[in-house]
């Protein structure tokens, strides 16, 4: 099946109404986990994902992620969005001791294969928050990843906001934009830190991240440029916000410097 063709039945009332039911299936079996204790206690574990962008030599976007994907052949490598965009995976190490300094060698030992790949066919990797050279044209629907999903998460999304999607962004420069698929979103990537801890302490230590969140982030802000234009010194936050965001347009065109 060509993902990208998917029918207007497969979002029908009727499969709609399937897909909530299992979703609430789910939420059943995770209350009934909670309360017979069935989630693991006890142990703190931290992981973490990279994802990256694949770059051409003029260091433009290069649409080669299932080509070094079939070049790495390993499982701890999948795909995002865009054909242009890597995610590597990190194995969870129990929170304590060494841990962040072995999560760290795994991290620049996976990001090292990864260029070894894409180097193998002329491309390379880079690190950022928003890869500057990133132009409209480049996010067209013959750049998405070819998975079924990604195109079903595109055409739903479509559907929810009623049509095309709006980006109003205000920084140094103003982006104002009308774009037809949701690979705006594909113009973010970030390292992202995952920490399993137990059911009874997760509500306290949700809080506490939420808490340390925003120095954190001033900390490491790195991607001021979207589209050629300067925004917010973290243009990330409201790039993601109103790229999946299924609100009315007019609830959204919120961005501000």
């Amino acid at each position: 099946m060509d993902p990208s063709k998917l029918n207007a039945e497969d979002f029908s009332e009727e499969n709609l109404r399937a897909f909530m039911r299992r979703l609430l299936d789910d939420v059943h079996a995770l209350e009934e986990m909670l309360e017979n204790g069935m989630l693991e206690s006890g142990v703190r574990r931290i992981g973490a994902e990279q994802e990256m962008f694949l770059v051409d030599r003029q260091g433009g976007p290069a649409p080669v992620s299932m080509e070094v994907l079939e070049q790495l052949n390993d499982d701890s490598f999948t795909t995002e969005l865009a054909r242009f965009n890597l995610e590597a995976n990190a194995k969870p190490y129990r929170f304590g001791g060494s841990c962040l300094r072995r999560l760290e060698k795994e991290i620049i030992e996976l990001v090292g294969k990864a260029r070894h790949a894409a180097q193998g066919i002329d491309t390379d990797i880079l690190l950022c928050g928003i890869l500057p050279t990133l132009r409209q044209d480049d996010l067209s629907l013959d750049n998405m990843t070819p998975v079924p999903r990604y195109f079903a998460l595109n055409q739903i999304l479509t559907w929810l906001r009623g049509g095309a999607f709006q980006t109003h962004i205000k920084g140094l420069d103003e982006l104002q934009l009308t774009h037809d698929n949701i690979l705006l979103e594909a113009c973010n990537t970030s390292f992202q830190v995952h920490f399993q801890v137990g059911p009874r302490e997760f509500a306290k230590l949700y809080n506490i991240a939420q808490a340390i969140t925003a120095p954190v982030l001033a900390a490491a802000v790195n991607s001021p440029l979207l589209l050629q234009r300067r925004l917010w010194s973290e243009t990330r936050v409201a790039l993601f916000q109103q790229s999946v965001d299924t609100r009315s347009t007019t609830l959204l065109q919120r961005g501000h410097r």
